[in-house]
């Protein structure tokens, strides 16, 4: 008789275990689907709090609608910044694009008349610093833009070959007025890229072998890998010490060595912004006084 009433305690406990088993089983189904479903409604934005209680999924919800509100808030404030942002940069790029054209146009018409030596000298230094502040604003506008999202890049696939031919021709007469080579090996390597803004940040590192290189001429190399095509833009300039190469690419970083030299400091930072924007990166390796060899990885996916 004690063994039957022990079995039958047994028998209840077992099919009251089941029974909880299978009732955690369905809850946790439940909950899981509740929470799957207020994923999707976040996700497609129309999510909002159904469930006014003390439970735990009362709390979860209750989270995630304060966190969506305050990522909604955050995205709007966001957009309004950039929107604001957008009508200065148009504004600054408007007021001064006249003033600064009319500076430059009358110093060089100056410069033409019957003029001392001293004022044409004044006339050219005018001329010369109405361009170091055209380009100043110029390069300050499409990094502005870039940065926000004004501009968005579009890569596509292409061929390098002519985007490289056109900035040897841009760069030949500066080379040629100091006396620089400069060179271009080249086959039909192609890559995924915006021609437009890769032209300007392949430029950028150009004109800078140039500025900065006295004797001997800057070297255009490209060479295909699996995965990437690199754009090797090599210099015999002054080259780079290695405790600055870290920081040449920081927005307006200017070396003391090259101070004297013109620039404000934008034309890399721009450069490696486009072309991480186009999933690439940009290396460097230079040795002082032996020159510096820059490399643009453009991806071909």
């Amino acid at each position: 008789m004690k063994n039957d009433v022990l079995l039958l305690i047994l028998i209840i406990i077992s099919v009251a275990a089941v029974a909880y088993s299978i009732y955690c089983h369905i809850r946790m189904r439940q909950q899981t689907k509740k929470l799957d479903e207020m994923l999707d409604k976040a996700i497609d934005g129309s999510f909002t709090e159904s469930c006014f209680d003390e439970s735990q999924l009362s709390y979860i919800e209750n989270k995630m609608w304060k966190y969506l509100s305050s990522s909604e808030i955050s995205a709007r404030k966001t957009a309004e910044e950039k929107s604001k942002i957008k009508t200065l940069i148009a504004d600054i790029s408007h007021q001064t694009k006249t003033p600064v054209s009319n500076i430059l146009l009358y110093s060089e018409l100056l410069s033409e008349c019957n003029l001392s030596d001293t004022e044409k000298d004044y006339a050219n230094r005018i001329f010369s610093q109405s361009e170091k502040l055209s380009f100043l604003i110029t390069s300050l506008v499409k990094l502005s833009r870039l940065e926000t999202g004004i501009i968005a890049l579009a890569p596509k696939e292409a061929e390098i070959a002519p985007m490289l031919r056109d900035i040897v021709v841009q760069a030949q007469a500066k080379a040629e007025e100091k006396g620089l080579s400069i060179t271009l090996e080249c086959g039909d390597e192609k890559a995924v890229f915006d021609e437009k803004w890769t032209n300007e940040a392949v430029w950028n590192i150009v004109d800078n072998a140039l500025k900065y290189t006295d004797k001997g001429g800057v070297k255009i190399t490209v060479k295909e890998y699996e995965m990437f095509v690199c754009i090797e833009i090599s210099d015999t300039g002054c080259g780079i010490s290695e405790s600055e190469q870290a920081q040449i690419f920081s927005r307006f970083y200017r070396s003391e060595n090259t101070s004297s030299e013109e620039g404000v400091g934008i034309g890399l930072y721009l450069a490696r912004q486009i072309v991480s924007a186009e999933n690439g990166y940009i290396k460097v390796t230079s040795e002082v006084g032996k020159g510096s060899a820059f490399s643009v990885f453009l991806s071909k996916l």
